[in-house]
């Protein structure tokens, strides 16, 4: 039997000829991650157990995003305990204020992560990496504990689903909408604990930022990860940047599939997600008259530099509606600077938004932009679900930088098309 790209690298980094789904698994990992939230948990039970050293000082990353710069002194506390043990430990890829990114933007950008790699990291969205052909999702932070000192971890081989995507989308449909409509169709659950591999001819009409996106919410679908076969848009990203080998696997033409989808790009129209659901969306023309009082326009979904473009084409020469909030975090310091060097953030200022320092900050309910009993904000984040951004009883519309940027402007769910 055949095996799918996720089974392919699974198999390899356990030493097998071949796996099969529901198989379990051990497996040798290339690289490690946690964060400023689920590394300490793991730091503590490192300690507890006497472990002396990490299994190699250059497969684990500790990127400290979620609360900093600290908002508070748990933050602060927490930040300190992962500092100490990356300088004790030597950890080569720790990553602080000044250096640090949002996690899942900042180590593709560094290279550290690539085809064919076998990948964890305590935190959900480590799936994003599926966009570069590799195995990556994410695990527990006992999980992170034991991987950090073995460099290894174990799995149950997914079953998988094939997603045949064709034709070129229509303008203002991103990888966003894509996701999107696709949870919307599949539901939250509708991957669970699955492989989500995607094919076709519309592959090439996808950046690779698009594909970060796409694989960067397969948890939202309860996937175990997303994945993209490696092709030419890949290998452009990965030249003179990733620190490995790659190793290219491809799926068996005899590779079994639970279900294939097939979806017409050029059919999509843009896409929102209503609360409390990423799988309860709308396309933008049925979204009605939604006021709202925040924006959002960042996070490891979409805080890259191409969506800080789309921003910035749709509010050059705009005014942020009155009333409204815009906060906008680039993913990290190299798309801040690249944004500056390019006029973005200057555009945004005189649109009237403001711009933050790499970090999650309002996408969890961290900082940065919390949300009030009875706000409403559009958000390029992953999640809505409620009390996510703030109070339990605010709503966070999940949208595409297009359609987040030109909401900001009418002061209402819209489309750049509506301006």
């Amino acid at each position: 039997m055949g095996m799918t790209m996720t089974q392919k690298i699974l198999a390899a980094h356990a030493g097998l000829d071949s796996v099969q789904p529901g198989q379990l698994i051990t497996a040798k990992l290339d690289m490690i991650l946690g964060n400023d939230i689920t590394a300490p948990v793991a730091i503590k039970e490192f300690e507890k157990a006497g472990l002396d050293n990490v299994f190699d000082r250059s497969r684990v990353a500790l990127v400290m995003d979620h609360f900093t710069p600290n908002k508070d002194i748990k933050a602060a506390e927490q930040c300190k305990c992962v500092r100490q043990f990356a300088y004790s430990k030597d950890i080569e890829n720790f990553f602080d204020v000044g250096e640090m990114g949002v996690e899942h933007a900042l180590l593709p950008e560094k290279g550290l992560v690539g085809p064919g790699d076998c990948i964890i990291g305590a935190d959900s969205h480590t799936c994003t990496y599926g966009a570069l052909g590799a195995f990556a999702t994410g695990v527990g932070s006992t999980d992170l504990a034991a991987a950090m000192f073995s460099g290894e971890a174990w799995f149950k081989v997914p079953a998988a689903l094939k997603f045949m995507l064709k034709n070129k989308p229509a303008k203002y449909v991103t990888g966003k909408d894509i996701i999107l409509h696709i949870i919307g169709m599949i539901g939250v659950d509708g991957a669970l604990y699955k492989s989500m591999e995607y094919f076709g001819d519309g592959l090439k009409y996808l950046s690779i930022d698009d594909r970060f996106t796409i694989a960067n919410m397969a948890i939202e679908a309860g996937a175990k990860n997303g994945i993209f076969p490696v092709d030419e848009i890949t290998q452009k990203y990965i030249k003179d940047r990733f620190q490995r080998t790659p190793a290219v696997f491809e799926a068996d033409e005899d590779a079994v599939y639970e279900k294939t989808y097939e979806i017409d790009l050029s059919k999509l129209k843009p896409t929102v997600a209503f609360p409390h659901l990423p799988s309860n969306t709308r396309e933008i023309d049925n979204c009605g008259d939604i006021k709202i009082d925040q924006v959002v326009i960042g996070s490891c979904t979409n805080g890259r530099l191409s969506d800080l473009e789309i921003a910035a084409e749709v509010l050059k020469g705009k005014k942020v509606a009155k009333g409204v909030r815009v906060i906008i975090i680039p993913a990290t310091n190299q798309v801040y600077m690249d944004a500056m060097e390019k006029g973005y953030i200057k555009t945004f200022m005189e649109a009237g938004a403001i711009v933050s320092t790499p970090t999650c900050g309002p996408c969890l309910g961290g900082h940065m932009g919390i949300l009030a009993e009875g706000e409403r904000a559009v958000a390029t984040t992953n999640r809505n679900f409620v009390g996510r951004m703030g109070h339990p009883k605010s709503e966070v519309y999940l949208a595409s930088p297009y359609i987040a940027a030109a909401s900001a402007i009418t002061g209402k769910i819209s489309s750049p098309e509506n301006l």
